[in-house]
């Protein structure tokens, strides 16, 4: 969105003055397309790069207004996170060693924020959505203090009417609510540019539309969120629905969400797309839009349109038609969003190589794409390599169905090595580049596949917990290496599987509080059900205690091995023609609590004190989780180990 000035909960006056300047500028805008005033004949490419902050137990570090002011780089600016930062790539020339120069720009730019980060006890980590991220660091003081966010924030809850509910199914399933937008800070992207031209819009955004898919699919790494392993690039799924701002009365309706892919192929150019999001969703941010763009456009000048930027930029298609003005020339972009940060610089110019490659050497093979595959097929596409990664199967031209591989290897990187060349890019460089995306397909091995392979392989070692946090390291420790190295680091293809951590700090670290290591696979049962099916419950599940709850969902008690033998010595469970005993009968109300952020010592005090065999970790009113003493038992004997292996 830039750093215009946001008005905070603009009032009516505000609002319309500022809907009146948004049709002014696609007023403005129509009038720069109809006299040839939007830059032609150049292409150009740019990008910017998200990223985490982490701190030494890979965990999110919201310091990023501090490794900001530490930094003190113009390219870096703050995100919707506290532990989110992005950089804004330099504009350059298509051509050349563009693609080269687009890598050390990444290189040191990334470089200096992890320098300062480093300074703050923080580090800079590239990966689609970070694996160690909790639902606790998604709380609203995490937001950055500014304006435009907190605006953003009500604004969209305003719109939904309540809270953003999320239910993404993959190899587990994620289903929760949330009060804020915040989930959208679990996504980092490496979203890239395009220059085109106003008459060539059209063909060439439809164009990336279909490419994106292969792209895509050969670039996944995002399985994970929150501990769930989902979708291959699980931020597809998440922004949309993070940031849906349909009410749910109108979710049957044909409501489109703010995030999105789009409906049909473009007839007409930019200017159509502009004029649909306007029609289609409402303004919720507004902004002082200083001189009105027809007086900059009787003086021949290219008009800021800042209005209509400011609304493009709460519309999150997948790819995003751009306006800007560089050098007093206004031009016309295309900015593709889908692809994810990391999981190295190399992999990330490599994707965009690919990208760029597709879109120079399929304008001419495929002028008009939207007559050779229905829209449908490329929505199709997009969502099926979102979910399958490498796996997926992609339609193409002709009627053909493909698995992603075959089309990518054997159709695909061709064309893209032919439209490089065509662009000047030096041959060196598309070997390079294309190469790596060639090897990570032939392999198989994605961002996400490895992630993926290294939990398979960490499978009944450590906790969840651990496991995420050594994906973090291993991620960390490749990207630093790949710095050191001057860019000559190992792309993921090359990655050996992740393994769990030695180090007795970093040990440590991982079971700081109940969050870490608690039981979330629960089993529970409720008030109402007679206790032989609580008793059967723990013989089959091998554990000592039941949680309860009722109807609703909320925790009520807890059943525990102890009640049912005193039941048992008492006889009550024997059948004596009256009606058997229930749960609620024996079960401890009311039962002492704790929370996922509840310090470990903490919970073995309550314990002693307390004299309970379990504590049941609840969020609010909702059972997330249960301790016993057995998990504290194994916390110990794991730290102990560690501690007298080392000496």
């Amino acid at each position: 969105m830039g750093e215009h000035h946001v008005w905070e909960r603009a009032n009516e006056e505000q609002l319309q003055a500022f809907m009146r300047a948004l049709l002014d500028d696609v007023a403005a805008l129509e009038r720069l397309l109809e006299e040839d005033r939007i830059e032609s004949g150049v292409r150009r490419i740019g990008a910017e790069q998200e990223m985490f902050l982490v701190d030494r137990a890979l965990r999110p570090a919201p310091v990023a207004l501090e490794v900001l002011e530490r930094a003190a780089d113009a390219r870096l600016t703050t995100e919707l996170a506290r532990f989110n930062l992005e950089a804004n790539l330099t504009p350059l020339p298509f051509g050349g060693d563009c693609l080269r120069r687009l890598e050390a720009e990444l290189a040191d730019v990334v470089g200096r924020a992890a320098e300062a980060a480093r300074a703050l006890g923080a580090e800079v980590l590239l990966t689609g959505i970070l694996p160690t991220l909790r639902a606790g660091d998604l709380r609203l003081e995490s937001l950055t203090p500014a304006p435009r966010y907190h605006e953003l924030n009500r604004a969209l809850r305003e719109l939904r009417q309540g809270d953003f509910r999320v239910s993404i199914h993959g190899l587990d399933e994620l289903e929760m609510t949330h009060d804020n937008i915040l989930l959208e800070s679990c996504n980092t992207s490496f979203q890239v540019h395009l220059q085109v031209g106003a008459r060539e819009f059209a063909p060439l955004y439809n164009l990336a539309q279909a490419v994106t898919a292969p792209v895509l699919a050969a670039a996944v790494n995002s399985p994970l969120l929150l501990g769930q392993r989902l979708w291959h690039e699980t931020r597809i799924a998440l922004f949309e629905t993070s940031v849906d701002t349909r009410p749910s009365a109108l979710e049957g309706r044909q409501h489109k969400p703010r995030v999105h892919f789009g409906d049909g192929w473009v007839r007409d150019g930019a200017l159509e797309i502009f004029r649909e999001d306007i029609a289609r969703f409402r303004v919720i941010m507004t902004a002082e839009t200083g001189e009105p763009p027809l007086a900059a456009l009787a003086r021949g000048e290219a008009p800021d349109l800042r209005a209509l930027r400011v609304h493009n930029g709460t519309v999150y298609r997948w790819n995003r038609p751009c306006y800007g003005v560089a050098d007093g020339v206004a031009h016309l972009r295309i900015e593709s969003r889908a692809l994810p940060a990391g999981p190295t610089l190399l992999d990330e110019v490599a994707n965009a190589a690919f990208f760029f490659g597709l879109m120079s050497g399929l304008a001419e093979r495929h002028p008009r794409i939207d007559l050779e595959m229905p829209f449908e097929d490329a929505k199709a596409n997009f969502f099926a390599a979102a979910r399958h990664g490498l796996k997926a199967q992609l339609a193409w031209t002709g009627g053909r169905s493909l698995p992603a591989p075959e089309l990518i290897l054997v159709h695909l990187l061709p064309a893209a090595r032919e439209g490089l060349a065509a662009a000047g890019i030096d041959a060196a460089d598309i070997d390079r580049y294309l190469g790596v995306v060639e090897e990570r397909v032939r392999r198989g091995q994605t961002g996400a596949q490895w992630a993926l392979g290294s939990l398979a392989s960490m499978a009944g070692q450590g906790t969840p917990e651990r496991q995420c946090r050594a994906l973090s390291a291993a991620m960390l420790a490749r990207q630093q290496e790949e710095s050191r190295s001057g860019g000559a680091g190992r792309p993921v293809h090359t990655w050996e599987p992740a393994a769990l951590e030695a180090d007795r700090d970093l040990l440590r670290d991982s079971y700081r509080t109940v969050g870490q290591f608690m039981s979330t696979d629960l089993f529970t049962v409720r008030p109402g059900d007679i206790v032989d099916f609580a008793a059967s419950v723990m013989d089959w599940r091998h554990v000592r205690h039941v949680p309860v709850e009722d109807e609703r969902g909320r925790l009520v008690g807890v059943v525990s091995h102890r009640a049912l033998l005193r039941l048992v010595a008492r006889g009550a469970a024997a059948s004596n023609g009256s009606a058997p005993p229930t749960v609620a009968s024996i079960m401890r109300a009311d039962p002492v609590t704790i929370t996922p952020e509840t310090p470990t010592l903490e919970a073995m005090r309550i314990m002693r004190e307390q004299r309970v065999g379990c504590l049941p970790v609840v969020a609010g009113e909702r059972l997330v989780g249960i301790v016993t003493e057995r998990d504290l038992l194994d916390v110990a004997a794991t730290l102990l180990e560690a501690f007298l292996r080392e000496g």
